[in-house]
């Protein structure tokens, strides 16, 4: 095996086309942990502060130029402002008194802490999904009275960035159709209808190998009529690597126990079906981006 499997590393400036330009780099540094959804669900739980709090938390957030204080608008206006501002400059860099944040992260953590421990409302919902899918569970204390938001998984996954890099990627490659069954699948997770997200999250990973492959061989990728023929084609040409155990003849091998995993239907003995298609997505986001990488740095 050649390079070709290996060039799934963190890459050097001088690699990265304009349209491209930082964003393997950015992914490194943790600058936004929380994803565009989130941001916006965080935002609009957010309206349940009254004009005076809300005040407060525009100087918290030192938007005082961006968001006027007093009565002239409502706490839903001020709300859009905040979004506004929040995916305009989200790495924006603010001090705290928890230390310093990026505007993002701190719009996140204050929403956090109105969040309810028996979460019934939608607005609650829809933020502990949002969360859940970024990596972040949140927990309260004793007296369920304060929440505090934990990361589940290390912080060198970045499951934000690695959205965000994934959606880049597939649009770098105009790969149009694993890129729409990726966000239906986000789509079907924020709604809580798990089986519709499982099924896109497979048929997404399955359009993507289908995509490389003929971006590789577009012919020999047209004479192979099935889905795992085009993947088998893959590790012939050295793409997928047997010495890893991502491929290997005998079909006991990463990418095929991905696929097993993916068609079953229900959640793990223990775990929830939102535990579960959280995992799924997880783990699809991960696969997803070690092999864009490769492709990207192939080509």
């Amino acid at each position: 095996m050649g390079e070709r499997a290996r060039q799934d590393v963190a890459p050097s400036a001088d690699l990265t086309p304009p349209r491209y330009a930082g964003r393997l780099k950015w992914a490194t540094c943790a600058l936004t942990p929380f994803t565009r959804p989130t941001v916006i669900a965080a935002v609009e739980l957010l309206e349940r502060h009254s004009q005076a709090s809300f005040d407060q938390l525009v100087l918290r957030l030192e938007l005082e130029d961006a968001i006027p204080v007093g009565t002239a608008l409502s706490v839903a206006k001020k709300c859009g402002l905040l979004g506004r501002a929040a995916l305009q400059r989200p790495t924006h860099v603010i001090q705290t008194v928890d230390g310093s944040a990026t505007l993002a992260e701190a719009i996140v953590r204050e929403a956090v802490r109105m969040l309810r421990p028996d979460a019934t409302q939608t607005s609650d919902v829809t933020l502990l999904r949002g969360l859940a899918r970024d990596g972040y569970t949140v927990t309260w204390d004793d007296r369920q009275r304060q929440a505090t938001l934990r990361a589940t998984l290390p912080g060198e996954i970045l499951l934000p960035e690695s959205d965000d890099e994934v959606r880049q990627l597939l649009t770098h490659f105009q790969f149009a159709t694993p890129l729409g069954h990726l966000g239906q699948a986000i789509e079907a997770h924020t709604r809580g209808d798990w089986a519709a997200a499982n099924g896109q999250l497979r048929t997404f990973l399955e359009s993507l190998f289908d995509d490389i492959a003929r971006a590789i061989r577009p012919t020999e990728a047209a004479q192979r009529l099935t889905s795992e023929n085009r993947r088998a084609l893959l590790a012939d040409i050295g793409f997928l690597a047997s010495n890893r155990n991502e491929w290997t003849p005998d079909g006991k091998n990463y990418i095929n126990g991905l696929f097993k995993m993916l068609h079953t239907e229900g959640s793990h003995p223990g775990l929830s079906d939102e535990d579960h298609c959280t995992f799924r997505l997880h783990l699809v986001l991960v696969t997803a981006r070690t092999f864009l990488r490769r492709l990207y740095y192939q080509k």
